[in-house]
């Protein structure tokens, strides 16, 4: 599962003003790793960013989440129930700011170095999970064990106050989850498909401006979940919506599963055609 959440604003009741909520996705994409089930996004909303949230929406929950590093997800790791994978775009992130602002070629070496995980992932997308594993021990691990050797000496000869140094203690603090996606193909290398979930959110931010109540968040929840699948699964979200809003009160109750976005079949085949 890909974790990650964003902030939306709300408007605060009989202040004219708007405060700030959350809006969290939970993703699911199994294609890099040839699985069986469909991609899905499934967004909550909640007034602030308290790490009570994410905790009670996966509550039921057991396996691998990505994660970017936030500290309300800290709980969830510190049982076995659930495991934590690190995000290498991330890391990638904060050497990339600091090389676009310094130039620094000690932050070119570690773009350089993740950019070799990366080569090799390109290689093995779509593959099984155990061939994936496989490549990635072989190939992967070597090459992360020894940009952290380096980045272990590097360090060192930096002042803790400069933004590279941030970067490196970044990294060396998540080697463990970061290391997890060498041991399981199912795993991603980062993050990203919760981060290009959350993209039409902020593209929203821009044009409604904000949710009018707690309600409109939730409200907006479900709508994002409904668009954001349409697209995973290959859909246009405004003929789906169009379709299933048109259909959905006519359509029996225990057949509802037929208008999820892997299931959906357009009622009118020769109109979706044209």
């Amino acid at each position: 599962m890909h974790v990650d959440d964003t902030p939306v604003p709300v408007l605060a009741p009989g202040s004219g003003k708007t405060k700030t909520g959350r809006l969290w996705v939970y993703a699911r994409d199994e294609r890099p790793f040839a699985g069986v089930r469909p991609p899905a996004a499934l967004f909550r909303y909640s007034a602030d960013r308290k790490g009570e949230h994410p905790r009670a929406q996966l509550q039921e929950f057991t396996g691998v989440i990505h994660a970017d590093g936030y500290t309300g997800f800290n709980e969830l790791f510190a049982g076995k129930r659930i495991a934590e994978a690190g995000c290498w775009a991330h890391v990638r992130r904060k050497f990339f700011d600091v090389h676009a602002a310094t130039g620094s070629p000690i932050a070119k070496e570690a773009l350089d170095r993740i950019g070799q995980l990366y080569a090799i992932e390109a290689a093995i997308t779509g593959c099984s999970p155990e061939h994936r594993r496989r490549e990635r021990q072989q190939r992967s691990r070597p090459i992360a064990a020894a940009l952290a050797e380096w980045a272990d000496d590097t360090v060192r000869k930096l002042s803790r106050k400069s933004d590279l140094a941030a970067a490196f203690r970044y990294m060396r603090s998540r080697r463990t989850a970061l290391g997890r996606c060498f041991d399981d193909g199912r795993l991603a290398l980062d993050n990203n498909p919760a981060e290009r979930a959350l993209r039409c959110v902020a593209i929203g931010r821009k044009n409604y401006l904000f949710a009018g109540s707690d309600a409109g968040g939730h409200r907006a929840a479900a709508m994002y979940s409904l668009i954001e699948t349409a697209k995973l699964n290959g859909l246009d979200p405004q003929l789906y919506l169009t379709d299933v809003l048109g259909r959905i009160a006519d359509h029996p109750a225990r057949q509802i599963a037929e208008l999820l976005p892997w299931h959906w079949q357009p009622a009118d085949l020769s109109r979706t055609a044209a």
